[in-house]
């Protein structure tokens, strides 16, 4: 009868980098630094800041970026600074409604070989090569975070967001979903599935809410700072810190 064990497989060996590949990589290091020094530097003007995501894929003409062009209008003429990811679709609307209004306009724009290019409504231009620097970045300054209906990436984003309230790595501010037809089944699940299996509490599904017309998100923003200001708290600004 043959034996079913299996053959032990070699142990790896680790193999040492080469001289050039490892100052590739230290060098790379500093441009990650040059990023955040950079955002730092240009985005600490900026408050009260909203970060608005949502699709690259979506035309001008659909009412999808004809509503985040409300918001963001609406919100640039309360005294908010729009942020988006500074391409196409959602994110140029989010940048033309603020562009159009009182306050910044400011796109982080990423450096992709497909999709991003900049959109042309950007009082402030940033351009990433690492995904992580550039969330900072939509955080760092965040008043509130505006989700609008998006891919991947988007979900990305939100994900991001929740995460580092949920945590306690970032402070709570006001996480506001746009689209009840699009937002629902996946709500639905966050309900009937992640809290039903324990893996979220359902305290966390307070941590945003759902809305849909762009008066709803200035208000939602308002009446979570009513009575303290905008400003970060002496604690709020150490958590900021470890960001």
């Amino acid at each position: 009868m043959k034996s079913t064990e299996h053959p032990t497989p070699p142990r790896p060996r680790l193999k040492a980098m080469d001289d050039k590949s490892l100052t590739l990589e230290s060098w790379k290091v500093f441009q990650i630094m040059a990023e955040f020094v950079e955002g730092f530097e240009r985005l600490a003007c900026i408050r009260p800041s909203v970060s608005v995501f949502g699709s690259a894929r979506i035309a001008p003409e659909h009412p999808y970026y004809q509503l985040t062009e409300k918001i963001t209008r609406l919100l640039s003429d309360a005294g908010f600074s729009v942020v988006s990811g500074g391409g196409p679709g959602i994110m140029e609307a989010a940048n033309r409604g603020a562009h159009a209004g009182k306050s910044l306009s400011i796109g982080l724009n990423i450096l992709l070989p497909q999709e991003q290019q900049g959109n042309p409504y950007q009082d402030i231009a940033l351009s990433f090569r690492h995904f992580f620097s550039r969330k900072v970045m939509f955080v760092k300054y965040a008043s509130a975070y505006v989700v609008l209906p998006g891919g991947f990436g988007t979900l990305d984003e939100m994900a991001e967001i929740l995460t580092l309230v949920q945590t306690g790595k970032t402070r709570r501010i006001p996480i506001i979903l746009v689209g009840t037809e699009f937002w629902e089944g996946l709500l639905h699940w966050f309900k009937h599935t992640l809290v039903a299996q324990g893996t979220v509490a359902p305290e966390d599904l307070d941590l945003f809410q759902l809305v849909d017309k762009p008066q709803q998100v200035v208000d939602a923003i308002f009446s979570h700072y009513e009575g303290r200001g905008f400003e970060p708290s002496a604690a709020e600004r150490k958590i900021l810190l470890q960001l």
